[in-house]
Protein backbone atom coordinates (compact mmCIF):
# COMPACT_ATOMS: atom_id res chain seq x y z
CA UNK A 1 0.00 0.00 0.00
CA UNK A 2 2.56 2.87 0.75
CA UNK A 3 5.56 1.57 -1.69
CA UNK A 4 2.64 1.32 -4.38
CA UNK A 5 0.97 4.37 -3.47
CA UNK A 6 -2.44 2.90 -2.92
CA UNK A 7 -4.80 4.27 -1.45
CA UNK A 8 -5.88 0.57 0.46
CA UNK A 9 -4.21 -2.67 0.58
CA UNK A 10 -6.79 -4.41 -1.17
CA UNK A 11 -4.87 -4.39 -4.88
CA UNK A 12 -2.16 -6.08 -4.34
CA UNK A 13 -1.37 -9.30 -5.70
CA UNK A 14 0.41 -12.23 -4.36
CA UNK A 15 2.64 -11.99 -7.63
CA UNK A 16 3.40 -8.49 -6.01
CA UNK A 17 3.41 -9.38 -2.59
CA UNK A 18 6.17 -12.22 -3.66
CA UNK A 19 8.39 -9.69 -5.38
CA UNK A 20 8.88 -8.17 -1.71
CA UNK A 21 8.91 -11.35 -0.03
CA UNK A 22 11.74 -12.83 -1.84
CA UNK A 23 13.75 -8.90 -1.74
CA UNK A 24 13.04 -9.53 2.13
CA UNK A 25 14.34 -13.14 1.99
CA UNK A 26 17.60 -12.17 0.20
CA UNK A 27 18.82 -9.18 2.65
CA UNK A 28 17.22 -10.61 6.27
CA UNK A 29 18.80 -14.31 6.68
CA UNK A 30 18.31 -14.45 10.91
CA UNK A 31 14.95 -12.73 11.13
CA UNK A 32 11.81 -15.05 11.33
CA UNK A 33 9.91 -14.04 7.85
CA UNK A 34 6.33 -13.49 7.34
CA UNK A 35 3.84 -12.95 5.03
CA UNK A 36 1.07 -11.60 4.27
CA UNK A 37 -2.06 -13.04 2.28
CA UNK A 38 -3.38 -10.44 0.12
CA UNK A 39 -6.91 -9.51 -0.02
CA UNK A 40 -8.31 -12.29 -2.82
CA UNK A 41 -5.85 -14.92 -2.48
CA UNK A 42 -7.46 -17.01 0.30
CA UNK A 43 -11.29 -16.06 1.26
CA UNK A 44 -13.06 -18.17 -1.67
CA UNK A 45 -11.56 -21.81 -0.22
CA UNK A 46 -9.47 -23.62 2.21
CA UNK A 47 -7.47 -25.13 -0.54
CA UNK A 48 -7.06 -21.74 -2.24
CA UNK A 49 -5.74 -20.36 1.11
CA UNK A 50 -3.28 -22.90 1.25
CA UNK A 51 -2.13 -22.55 -2.34
CA UNK A 52 -1.48 -19.34 -1.70
CA UNK A 53 0.57 -19.96 1.40
CA UNK A 54 2.74 -22.66 -0.08
CA UNK A 55 3.27 -20.22 -2.80
CA UNK A 56 4.75 -17.49 -0.29
CA UNK A 57 6.32 -20.38 1.60
CA UNK A 58 8.38 -21.92 -1.36
CA UNK A 59 8.44 -18.95 -4.13
CA UNK A 60 8.65 -16.36 -1.66
CA UNK A 61 11.21 -17.72 1.08
CA UNK A 62 8.94 -17.05 3.82
CA UNK A 63 9.26 -18.85 7.37
CA UNK A 64 5.00 -18.54 8.21
CA UNK A 65 2.25 -16.41 6.93
CA UNK A 66 -0.32 -13.71 8.03
CA UNK A 67 -3.97 -13.64 7.89
CA UNK A 68 -6.65 -11.24 8.71
CA UNK A 69 -9.88 -11.69 10.52
CA UNK A 70 -11.14 -14.25 12.51
CA UNK A 71 -14.71 -14.92 10.42
CA UNK A 72 -15.58 -18.91 10.32
CA UNK A 73 -14.20 -19.03 6.90
CA UNK A 74 -10.66 -17.78 8.12
CA UNK A 75 -10.50 -19.77 11.13
CA UNK A 76 -11.27 -22.83 9.06
CA UNK A 77 -8.19 -21.65 6.32
CA UNK A 78 -6.39 -21.15 9.25
CA UNK A 79 -6.29 -24.26 10.86
CA UNK A 80 -6.10 -25.95 7.16
CA UNK A 81 -2.86 -24.26 6.28
CA UNK A 82 -1.50 -25.16 9.86
CA UNK A 83 -2.67 -28.45 9.25
CA UNK A 84 -0.46 -27.80 5.38
CA UNK A 85 2.66 -27.55 7.70
CA UNK A 86 2.65 -24.30 7.24
CA UNK A 87 2.81 -21.34 10.43
CA UNK A 88 0.07 -19.01 10.70
CA UNK A 89 0.11 -16.02 12.56
CA UNK A 90 -3.09 -14.40 12.84
CA UNK A 91 -4.62 -10.12 12.64
CA UNK A 92 -6.92 -9.11 14.41
CA UNK A 93 -8.88 -5.39 15.66
CA UNK A 94 -8.53 -3.01 12.59
CA UNK A 95 -7.99 -5.75 9.78
CA UNK A 96 -6.78 -2.89 6.58
CA UNK A 97 -8.52 -5.81 4.27
CA UNK A 98 -12.03 -5.43 5.34
CA UNK A 99 -12.17 -1.74 5.15
CA UNK A 100 -15.17 -1.61 3.43
CA UNK A 101 -17.00 -3.34 6.03
CA UNK A 102 -15.63 -1.47 8.89
CA UNK A 103 -15.83 1.60 7.19
CA UNK A 104 -12.94 2.89 6.85
CA UNK A 105 -9.55 2.33 8.95
CA UNK A 106 -11.44 2.95 12.19
CA UNK A 107 -10.02 1.06 15.81
CA UNK A 108 -11.91 -1.57 17.15
CA UNK A 109 -12.32 -2.72 20.55
CA UNK A 110 -14.20 0.72 21.98
CA UNK A 111 -17.14 -1.11 23.01
CA UNK A 112 -17.82 -3.94 24.94
CA UNK A 113 -18.81 -6.11 22.46
CA UNK A 114 -16.34 -4.99 19.95
CA UNK A 115 -13.94 -5.64 23.04
CA UNK A 116 -14.99 -9.03 23.74
CA UNK A 117 -14.87 -9.92 20.15
CA UNK A 118 -11.14 -9.04 19.41
CA UNK A 119 -10.60 -11.19 22.76
CA UNK A 120 -12.65 -13.97 20.87
CA UNK A 121 -11.45 -13.72 18.19
CA UNK A 122 -7.68 -14.06 19.07
CA UNK A 123 -9.08 -17.09 20.73
CA UNK A 124 -10.37 -18.73 18.03
CA UNK A 125 -7.42 -17.89 16.01
CA UNK A 126 -4.96 -19.51 19.03
CA UNK A 127 -7.35 -22.47 18.84
CA UNK A 128 -7.04 -23.15 14.56
CA UNK A 129 -3.58 -23.50 15.83
CA UNK A 130 -1.80 -19.73 15.02
CA UNK A 131 1.65 -19.05 16.47
CA UNK A 132 1.07 -15.40 17.36
CA UNK A 133 -1.67 -12.63 17.00
CA UNK A 134 -0.76 -9.07 15.62
CA UNK A 135 -3.63 -6.68 17.93
CA UNK A 136 -3.82 -3.32 14.97
CA UNK A 137 -5.80 -0.29 16.79
CA UNK A 138 -7.30 -1.10 19.45
CA UNK A 139 -7.30 0.33 23.12
CA UNK A 140 -4.47 -0.74 25.33
CA UNK A 141 -6.90 -2.12 28.05
CA UNK A 142 -8.30 -4.78 25.51
CA UNK A 143 -4.99 -5.61 23.95
CA UNK A 144 -3.66 -6.67 27.33
CA UNK A 145 -6.70 -8.93 28.05
CA UNK A 146 -6.42 -10.60 24.53
CA UNK A 147 -2.48 -11.06 25.48
CA UNK A 148 -3.12 -12.59 29.15
CA UNK A 149 -6.01 -14.78 27.64
CA UNK A 150 -3.85 -16.28 25.09
CA UNK A 151 -0.99 -18.38 25.88
CA UNK A 152 0.67 -17.60 22.41
CA UNK A 153 2.88 -14.23 21.43
CA UNK A 154 1.06 -10.87 20.58
CA UNK A 155 2.30 -8.33 18.34
CA UNK A 156 0.79 -4.77 18.20
CA UNK A 157 0.72 -1.71 15.90
CA UNK A 158 -1.71 0.98 17.79
CA UNK A 159 -2.59 -1.10 20.55
CA UNK A 160 -0.73 -0.20 23.86
CA UNK A 161 1.96 -1.40 25.52
CA UNK A 162 1.00 -4.10 27.30
CA UNK A 163 1.50 -6.98 24.19
CA UNK A 164 4.08 -9.25 23.49
CA UNK A 165 6.13 -7.48 20.86
CA UNK A 166 5.58 -4.35 18.70
CA UNK A 167 5.54 -3.31 15.01
CA UNK A 168 5.26 -0.11 12.80
CA UNK A 169 5.74 0.84 9.12
CA UNK A 170 8.93 1.90 8.66
CA UNK A 171 7.83 4.70 6.40
CA UNK A 172 5.92 6.31 9.39
CA UNK A 173 9.15 5.98 12.32
CA UNK A 174 11.75 6.80 9.66
CA UNK A 175 9.23 10.11 8.89
CA UNK A 176 9.20 9.29 4.87
CA UNK A 177 5.48 11.19 5.19
CA UNK A 178 6.06 13.63 2.31
CA UNK A 179 4.29 12.33 -0.02
CA UNK A 180 0.45 13.88 -0.12
CA UNK A 181 -1.04 10.46 -0.23
CA UNK A 182 0.78 9.26 2.86
CA UNK A 183 0.42 12.36 5.04
CA UNK A 184 -3.72 11.62 4.96
CA UNK A 185 -2.86 8.24 6.21
CA UNK A 186 -0.23 8.34 8.70
CA UNK A 187 -1.52 7.06 11.63
CA UNK A 188 -1.96 8.59 15.19
CA UNK A 189 -0.15 6.12 17.16
CA UNK A 190 3.20 6.09 15.48
CA UNK A 191 6.15 8.03 16.98
CA UNK A 192 8.27 9.46 14.50
CA UNK A 193 11.88 8.57 15.58
CA UNK A 194 13.39 10.77 12.61
CA UNK A 195 12.44 12.70 9.32
CA UNK A 196 14.43 10.67 6.34
CA UNK A 197 12.27 12.23 3.64
CA UNK A 198 13.18 15.50 3.99
CA UNK A 199 17.15 14.63 3.42
CA UNK A 200 16.05 12.99 0.96
CA UNK A 201 14.10 15.53 -0.61
CA UNK A 202 16.92 17.61 0.10
CA UNK A 203 19.27 15.79 -1.86
CA UNK A 204 17.28 15.04 -4.68
CA UNK A 205 16.68 18.66 -4.62
CA UNK A 206 20.88 19.49 -4.61
CA UNK A 207 21.38 16.75 -6.89
CA UNK A 208 18.70 18.10 -9.52
CA UNK A 209 20.28 21.67 -9.33
CA UNK A 210 23.55 20.51 -9.99
CA UNK A 211 22.55 18.79 -13.37
CA UNK A 212 21.20 21.75 -14.07
CA UNK A 213 24.16 23.68 -13.49
CA UNK A 214 26.60 21.52 -15.13
CA UNK A 215 27.99 21.43 -12.08
CA UNK A 216 27.85 17.85 -11.51
CA UNK A 217 29.33 15.75 -12.66
CA UNK A 218 32.91 17.43 -12.94
CA UNK A 219 36.12 16.02 -13.61
CA UNK A 220 36.44 14.37 -10.31
CA UNK A 221 33.33 12.41 -10.61
CA UNK A 222 34.42 11.28 -14.21
CA UNK A 223 36.86 8.65 -13.23
CA UNK A 224 37.18 6.63 -16.44
CA UNK A 225 40.38 8.27 -17.82
CA UNK A 226 41.66 7.74 -21.56
CA UNK A 227 44.90 9.71 -22.00
CA UNK A 228 44.73 12.45 -24.19
CA UNK A 229 46.80 11.39 -26.88
CA UNK A 230 44.32 8.54 -27.45
CA UNK A 231 41.46 10.94 -27.44
CA UNK A 232 43.63 12.97 -30.18
CA UNK A 233 43.74 9.64 -32.49
CA UNK A 234 40.27 8.48 -31.97
CA UNK A 235 38.86 11.89 -32.94
CA UNK A 236 41.67 11.43 -35.88
CA UNK A 237 39.52 8.03 -36.34
CA UNK A 238 36.05 9.77 -36.13
CA UNK A 239 37.37 12.35 -38.88
CA UNK A 240 38.45 9.69 -41.07
CA UNK A 241 34.87 7.84 -40.57
CA UNK A 242 32.97 11.46 -41.61
CA UNK A 243 31.90 12.01 -37.71
CA UNK A 244 33.43 15.07 -37.73
CA UNK A 245 30.88 16.35 -34.85
CA UNK A 246 31.70 13.39 -32.87
CA UNK A 247 35.44 14.14 -32.99
CA UNK A 248 35.28 17.85 -32.39
CA UNK A 249 32.85 16.84 -29.06
CA UNK A 250 35.86 14.20 -27.24
CA UNK A 251 38.39 16.93 -27.96
CA UNK A 252 36.32 19.35 -26.38
CA UNK A 253 35.50 17.36 -23.47
CA UNK A 254 39.19 16.90 -22.77
CA UNK A 255 39.42 20.74 -22.71
CA UNK A 256 36.54 21.29 -20.37
CA UNK A 257 37.47 18.64 -17.90
CA UNK A 258 40.83 19.63 -17.77
CA UNK A 259 39.34 23.18 -17.09
CA UNK A 260 37.32 21.58 -13.75
CA UNK A 261 40.06 19.79 -12.51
Amino acid sequence: MVVHGHDTTLPITVDEMLVHCRAVARGAKNPMLVGDLPFGSYESSSDQAVDTAVRILKEGGMDAIKLEGGSPSRIVAAKAIVEAGIAVMGHVGLTPQAISVLGGFRPQGRNILSAVKVVETALALQEAGSFSIVLECVPAPVAAAATAALQIPTIGIGAGPFCSGQVLVYHDLLGMLQHPHHAKVTPKFCKQYARIGDVINKALLEYKEDVMNGSFPDAHYSPYKISEADVEGFSNELQKLGFDKAASAASEAVQKLNATK
